[in-house]
C-alpha cells in the first residue's frame, strides 16, 4: 500500500499582501554579555532583507532603538530593583520595540523582530498581541524565560519576559516595567526545545498549566508531533494566528555556537529549520522574533558564520523558503 501525504505550500492567510516589517532591536541590557546588540546588524549584512524580497516579500525596516545610548548606560550601577538588573534600561527599550511592532502589525505587515537578547520580546509580543489578542505564542528556546522578580536567581531580565507578559508577581514588578500589558494567557503559550529550566520556573509552569515540551518530548514523540501538540494547546480552534519567538540557543551549540547561554543537547540544524517550515505551512504565522545571536562570543570567524547564517535561515524558512 502506498501512502501519500499532502504537503501544503507556505501561505500567509492573515495578510492581503506579502509585506514584512523588519524591526531591529539591537539591545543587550537584559543580560551581562556585550555583543548580542550586534546580532541584528550581522543578520542584515548577511543579506536577510534581500533574501526575503527574493521570496516575494515587500520589506520595510523600523529602528526604534536608533541613536539611543543603551550600551553606554548598561553599566549604571543604580539601575537595579532588588536583585533585578537594569529594569529601567529594559523597560525603556522594550517599550520602544512594543510601539514599533504594534505599528507594523497595525499596518497589516508580518512583524519580524531581530534581537538583541530575549528581553526585547517583552515589546514584540505585547505589540503583536495588541493587534492579535487571540494569537498563540510558540516560545522556541532552551530556557523558559518565565522567572519573576521573586524567583530569578541571576536578576537578568532576558530570563523573565514571559512572566511580565502574563502579569505574574505584579507587586514586585519594577516601576519601569509596569507599562507592560497583561496580554498573555497561560493557555496561549507553548514551549518547544526546553532543556535548562530553573526550579522556580518549573513550579510556575506547573501552577499555570503551561504547555512545555522539552527535548525529552522531541526525542520521544518526534518534532512534528510536538509541533502539532503545541499548536493544539495554544490554537485549539485551528484557525488562530501564530507568533513564534525564536531564541537561536534552542538549536544545539554544535550548529549555533555564538550565543550567550548555549546548552548542549538541543535541536539539530534541520530540526530547527523544520520547525518554522512547519509553522509556515499552516498559513497562520503573523510574527517572528529571532534573538540571541552574539558574534562577539564566537571562538573564530566560522562560528560567527554558522550562527548568523542559521539566524537568517530561520527567518527565511518561516517566511516561506522551502527545500523544493
Amino acid at each position: 500500500m502506498t501512502m501519500t501525504t499532502e504537503i501544503t505550500t507556505p501561505h500567509f492567510d492573515f495578510f492581503d499582501e506579502k509585506k514584512v516589517g523588519i524591526v531591529l532591536a539591537p539591545f543587550s541590557g537584559g543580560q551581562p554579555k556585550s555583543g548580542v546588540e550586534n546580532g541584528p546588524k550581522y543578520l542584515m549584512k548577511q543579506g536577510l532583507r534581500h533574501d526575503l524580497e527574493t521570496l516575494g516579500w515587500t520589506t520595510s525596516v523600523e529602528e526604534p532603538l536608533q541613536d539611543k545610548d543603551f550600551e553606554a548606560r548598561k553599566n549604571d550601577a543604580s539601575d537595579v530593583h532588588g536583585i533585578v538588573k537594569r529594569p529601567n534600561l529594559v523597560g525603556e527599550a522594550s517599550q520602544l520595540v512594543y510601539q514599533s511592532v504594534k505599528k507594523v502589525a497595525q499596518e497589516g505587515k508580518l512583524a519580524l523582530t531581530l534581537g538583541g537578547d530575549h528581553s526585547i520580546a517583552i515589546g514584540s509580543v505585547a505589540g503583536v498581541f495588541d493587534q492579535y489578542p487571540n494569537a498563540g505564542l510558540l516560545w522556541i528556546d532552551a530556557h523558559a524565560d518565565i522567572n519573576t522578580p521573586s524567583s530569578t536567581e541571576s536578576g537578568n531580565l532576558h530570563g523573565c519576559p514571559v512572566s511580565f507578559l502574563m502579569g505574574l508577581d505584579a507587586k514586585n514588578t519594577p516601576p519601569s516595567l509596569q507599562w507592560i500589558p497583561k496580554c498573555l494567557d497561560p493557555k496561549k503559550i507553548a514551549y518547544i526545545g526546553l532543556r535548562d529550566v530553573d526550579a522556580g520556573e518549573r513550579q510556575i509552569l506547573k501552577e499555570n498549566g503551561i504547555a512545555a515540551f522539552s527535548m525529552y518530548h522531541v526525542d520521544r514523540f518526534g518534532l512534528n508531533k510536538v509541533i502539532e501538540m503545541a499548536l493544539e494547546k495554544v490554537c485549539p480552534n485551528g484557525d488562530e494566528p501564530i507568533m513564534v519567538s525564536y531564541d537561536v540557543d534552542a538549536i544545539d551549540p554544535l550548529y549555533v555556537p555564538a550565543t550567550g547561554t548555549p546548552v548542549r543537547g538541543g535541536l539539530t540544524l534541520r530540526e530547527g529549520l523544520f520547525l518554522v517550515e512547519r509553522i509556515a505551512e499552516t498559513g497562520r504565522l503573523i510574527a517572528l522574533d529571532v534573538v540571541e545571536c552574539n558574534p562577539e562570543l564566537a571562538a573564530h570567524d566560522g562560528h560567527v558564520v554558522d550562527t548568523i547564517t542559521t539566524g537568517c535561515a530561520i527567518a527565511r524558512c518561516a517566511l516561506g523558503e522551502t527545500l523544493l
